[in-house]
């Protein structure tokens, strides 16, 4: 099943799944969908808030339910991340949104929801930024893009060469999203089927020995072991102890990964930083490492 591009004029819904939100986090965003000729819906718990989350539990999955199961909804947008989708994950409506297919979209928190998407209903999301980082000048083109991702624009992008990457070409489904989401989503019902697909991993704020022992949990649990490549985006604001852990984010990485042969693509423009682009999880993918330059397409 395939989930339908979208046109002008159709909805689009922006939610909060996790940490709460304010007016000024979501307003300009939903402005700016206007004024690219789409109508906006606002889910029922943007103005909730219970201690750091946006609304209890049970309001966040009623609000989410909500849209999964209206027809009219044609996309999903998350404001911001932060924590909580994982307490919810479990009671949504999955089988409203093989009635009703729609694009989630977001990132962070948010992969919960892009991998449980493909993981429960073999459906693709888009990786993308949020509504809260929108009016930030150097957010602007994550914006464009990502519109332009959800009317049907192919994803074609060419990342200069990093001094950490492993030349080759690989094809297949791209998983993943934050690599501590994802750690914490190991043995889940929420965890893809990574067999032969391409991974995808960023992470911010993070303690370095605790990249170590994340990738060392995956790679223990076999998640290496079949797949047909990785690509890496940022690793941002990374924290060492008194006593240095000797490696940066990318090195830990690379070291870990020494022992494989797919192809590893480093420096891709995806994460907590200012160039966020989006990308469909749970969707064919093609990357090409050379030692001149990478390629990564989705059409």
């Amino acid at each position: 099943m395939k989930i339908p591009f979208l046109k002008t004029g159709d909805t689009i819904a922006i939610v909060a799944p996790s940490r709460k939100v304010q007016p000024a986090d979501y307003e300009p965003f939903e402005q700016y969908l206007i004024e690219n000729g789409f109508k906006v819906v606002r889910a029922s718990n943007l103005t909730l808030a219970d201690n750091q989350f946006a609304g209890s539990d049970a309001e966040r999955i009623s609000a989410l339910n909500d849209l999964f199961a209206n027809p009219e909804v044609k996309a999903i947008i998350a404001v911001r991340g932060g924590y909580g989708a994982a307490r919810i994950v479990d009671q949504l409506n999955w089988n409203a949104l093989l009635q009703h297919p729609k694009w989630l979209c977001g990132f962070s928190d948010f992969t919960v929801l892009l991998n449980h998407q493909y993981a429960c209903n073999a459906l693709p999301a888009l990786h993308s930024d949020m509504a809260v980082h929108f009016g930030q000048n150097e957010y602007a083109d994550n914006f464009s893009s990502l519109l332009g991702a959800l009317t049907g624009k192919p994803i074609s992008m060419r990342i200069s060469t990093h001094p950490f990457n492993r030349v080759g070409n690989a094809q297949g489904i791209l998983v993943g999203g934050n690599l501590s989401v994802l750690y914490s989503m190991l043995g889940s019902a929420s965890f893809p089927d990574v067999h032969e697909k391409i991974l995808f991993l960023e992470d911010l704020d993070e303690y370095l020995y605790h990249i170590d022992r994340m990738i060392l949990a995956l790679k223990r649990a076999g998640v290496f072991n079949h797949l047909a490549g990785v690509v890496i985006g940022t690793m941002s604001e990374m924290h060492d102890n008194e006593i240095p852990f000797g490696k940066n984010a990318e090195e830990i990485i690379r070291d870990q990964l020494s022992e494989f042969s797919f192809p590893l693509m480093f420096g891709f423009p995806a994460g907590h930083t200012e160039m966020n682009r989006p990308f469909f999880t749970g969707a064919e993918t093609t990357i090409d490492v050379s030692q001149s330059v990478s390629v990564f397409c989705q059409k």
